[in-house]
């Protein structure tokens, strides 16, 4: 989806405060922190620091294999705290199963609600929500550095990855409000 429709996207499907769409819920979450389906999807309590406002992914749920921290918006915590008590090991639990929601639960909501992708004729995906936020944060000047490490991306240059160590996690702090500030139009 082309980053300047996001918000309205957002204001038409994802506002609503029903607790038991969780399929919402997951793909509000999922576009506020730009992360891959399977990490939003999968989100446990242990993971959230709602001191730091951090969401510590460990290791072995991430791509890279290694551990990724996310600052988290004042909508996130919001939101995360709306979903407090539903489950005692996973922030969006499957209503039905009380597991992990699916991987086809975020495809189904899209399709469902006939989201259109920048592709004539295709859906959107979940996927495509981290393109829209690496180009809103193109067309909004942030360092590519922070953007990289927002997306969890890895350094590919051996030389370059052995020398640049941090995740930059303050100085994306703001990054992320501003993002969860225009997509929600707070």
């Amino acid at each position: 989806m082309p980053w300047l429709n996001v918000p309205t996207f957002f204001a038409e499907h994802l506002r609503q405060k029903d607790r038991l769409d969780v399929s919402q819920k997951v793909m509000a979450f999922l576009i506020l922190t730009a992360a891959r389906s399977g990490e939003a999807r999968g989100v446990k309590w242990s993971e959230i620091d709602f001191n730091s406002a951090t969401w510590t992914l460990p290791a072995d749920r991430m791509k890279s294999k290694q551990v990724h921290r996310v600052p988290l918006s004042k909508q996130v915590l919001a939101l995360l705290e709306d979903q407090l008590g539903l489950h005692e090991l996973f922030v969006f639990p499957s209503v039905r199963d009380q597991t992990q929601l699916s991987d086809m639960a975020l495809t189904a909501f899209l399709r469902h609600h006939e989201i259109a992708s920048d592709v004539s004729g295709r859906v959107a995906t979940a996927h495509g929500f981290r393109s829209s936020f690496r180009d809103w944060c193109s067309e909004n000047s942030y360092p590519r550095d922070l953007a990289e490490r927002a997306l969890a991306h890895t350094v590919q240059n051996k030389v370059e990855a052995a020398y640049h160590r941090t995740d930059l996690l303050e100085l994306r702090r703001p990054m992320m409000q501003a993002w969860a500030n225009f997509v929600t139009c707070d």
